[in-house]
């Protein structure tokens, strides 16, 4: 999982047999977002990752628009977008099913991934450009606090953590390490997401979480790097 990011002049490692193939990007939520659904169904994959600043000529032949994630199988057809491969995995490997059984309420659960994803760009945008209002984070996290406190449940898919949890976790994961990178422009009333909080402290114990979880400070330095415009991406590479 932290190995070396491959860019231009490598070759594609061959696919093991019996095996899925996730491209992915160590610090990309996106990629993490299928991280996350393989983990917890527990399909048996590898992972090549891609230098994303630098992507080798052969993995547009995987994913003709050059980003992560995409799944390769056995028959050596390419998935990509996280959603689709999400929603892909779960219906084609059954064990541990992570999109509600009720249609209504899947479909309910889908406009809320599609409600932060407002909430992802605008706090990229905020921490990018510090121009605009920080209320449309706040209001947007909000809208979450507020849909746990109906479900009365301790993860949004219930008992265990479902597609929804999964979907927006990178996002959650990596708000401590905005604090961090931008300190004075990222402050999040304490009081104002306890629901959230406690959320967000038992997702760190899904073991699905911890497989990918990284820690704020290897966040921030990867961030500050990219902003530098030298992004660092084997960061965790030993």
């Amino acid at each position: 999982m932290n190995g070396k990011h491959l860019g231009k002049g490598s070759t594609n490692p061959p696919l093991p047999k019996g095996k899925l193939r996730l491209y992915s990007m160590r610090f990309c939520p996106y990629a993490q977002r299928v991280h996350l659904v393989l983990d917890a169904k527990k399909i048996p994959h590898d992972i090549v990752n891609i230098k994303l600043s630098d992507k080798p000529d052969w993995y547009f032949q995987r994913n003709p628009l050059g980003k992560v994630p995409a799944i390769e199988t056995e028959s050596e057809d390419a998935i990509y977008e996280s959603l689709i491969i999400a929603d892909y995995l779960d219906e084609k490997y059954p064990q541990r099913p992570l999109h509600p059984k009720d249609p209504m309420q899947k479909a309910k659960d889908r406009i809320l991934v599609e409600h932060f994803s407002k909430i992802s760009t605008s706090i990229y945008t905020y921490l990018r450009d510090g121009d605009d209002s920080f209320d449309p984070i706040l209001t947007g996290l909000d809208l979450f606090e507020k849909e746990l406190t109906l479900r009365a449940t301790q993860f949004f898919g219930g008992d265990v953590p479902g597609m929804l949890d999964y979907m927006i976790w990178p996002w959650i994961e990596r708000i401590d390490s905005y604090k961090i990178v931008a300190p004075e422009k990222f402050v999040i009333p304490k009081d104002r997401y306890k629901k959230l909080s406690e959320w967000k402290k038992a997702m760190k114990e899904d073991e699905a979480v911890k497989v990918t979880y990284i820690e704020p400070e290897f966040h921030a330095q990867f961030v500050n790097s990219f902003k530098a415009g030298n992004a660092n991406y084997d960061i965790l590479v030993k």
